[in-house]
């Protein structure tokens, strides 16, 4: 896309997409009371464009730019941000790490998710000092304004953030506290993120679930009643409640695609047996190392991504005999790597988390 400029001395300056522009007169463009800065765009969808626009404006010699453009101007009542996803599964991402109090509140948090009249995000991730002995917090708010001890989409997300911030390149890893307990990043030399997401919780009472454990202190392939149907449900907690549901009683493999997941998804996670509400993953079985998930978010409704609930479902998996310990899971948003080791009970989730754009707005 090429730009030009007419000024009232009938100087013509060009600025052209390939990066290069030519000058008709003495002037130079440090000399001139505006500037351009063009973007370019590292989409791959987005090759050989075939359009052109120009503009042309009139401009007073003498005019002055303001010392500080309000773009730039730090002013209280303004919040600084870069938005992240995670394969669809968006946040806010806040440099807080000169306090130990988040900079929005709760509501606030709301109000900006509001994908009409906010930003529009699944969340707000805080990053804070660390404690402990970590390099960092994080601490998350929920759309409905709600604090999640963990968030797996996000937590890559947090990682890619923290690089940006400190301008590194490169493989590197960090320690991170969070209400889940102790979580690793690790970015990887292809830009994805690999996570230690810990070992995952079985015991029933610390899912937490009211439904009896049925298998080593642990719910797997249990009946649950919901608007008379029986699903059967494998519950973990990855730091945060997850159900887990392969089939009901009628269907041995679900069609997730099928599935009204507003309908189903609040009753899921409103249920009475789950006293900390919960997060539910509706899978779908394509073979021992391939499965299918979408997930209704406990706070945040359908997301294109759940990075804990891509790990629940294997650890569900492979308790119910349907999965080896390494799968991909493909999301709405696309697939996560899992793999649930053996030998330290580990579960490592490897993904993307890109960056979306930069912004200010008025709190």
């Amino acid at each position: 896309m090429a730009m030009a400029a007419s000024i009232s001395n009938s100087t013509n300056i060009t600025y052209s997409r390939r990066y290069h522009h030519h000058l008709t007169s003495s002037i130079k463009p440090s000399q001139l009371p505006f500037q351009f800065k063009i973007f370019k765009s590292t989409s791959s969808s987005i090759q050989n464009p075939s359009f052109r626009v120009s503009a042309s404006m009139s401009i007073e010699a003498t005019q002055k730019a303001p010392q500080v453009s309000f773009l730039v101007r730090k002013e209280s009542g303004v919040l600084h941000f870069v938005k992240y996803h995670g394969l669809g599964n968006d946040f806010i991402l806040v440099d807080n790490r000169d306090s130990v109090e988040p900079k929005v509140t709760p509501d606030q948090a709301v109000k900006l998710c509001d994908r009409n009249f906010g930003v529009g995000a699944d969340g707000v991730i805080f990053a804070m000092p660390g404690i402990n002995g970590t390099d960092y917090t994080m601490r998350i708010f929920n759309s409905d304004g709600s604090e999640p001890e963990m968030c797996g989409n996000g937590v890559r997300c947090f990682a890619r953030f923290i690089a940006d911030l400190d301008d590194t390149q490169g493989k590197q890893s960090f320690t991170i506290h969070t209400g889940a307990g102790l979580i690793v990043p690790e970015i990887q030399d292809d830009g994805k993120v690999k996570v230690d997401m810990g070992q995952p919780v079985l015991r029933a009472l610390d899912v937490p679930t009211k439904l009896p454990a049925n298998k080593d202190q642990a719910v797997v392939k249990a009946g649950l009643e919901i608007d008379g149907a029986t699903w059967n449900v494998t519950c973990v907690s990855m730091g945060n409640p997850h159900c887990v549901t392969f089939s009901t009683s009628e269907c041995k493999n679900l069609l997730v695609d099928d599935l009204n997941l507003s309908e189903i998804g609040p009753k899921f996670e409103h249920h009475e047996v789950f006293p900390a509400r919960t997060n539910t993953e509706f899978v779908q079985v394509y073979s021992r190392s391939h499965l299918k998930m979408r997930v209704w978010e406990r706070g945040a409704g359908a997301t294109l991504a759940c990075g804990t609930g891509a790990c629940a479902v294997v650890v569900a998996a492979v308790l119910e005999g349907l999965s080896e310990r390494n799968c991909t899971v493909d999301l709405p948003g696309g697939p996560l790597e899992i793999e649930w080791r053996e030998e330290d009970n580990h579960i490592y989730m490897t993904g993307p988390a890109e960056v979306v754009f930069y912004g200010s707005v008025l709190l």
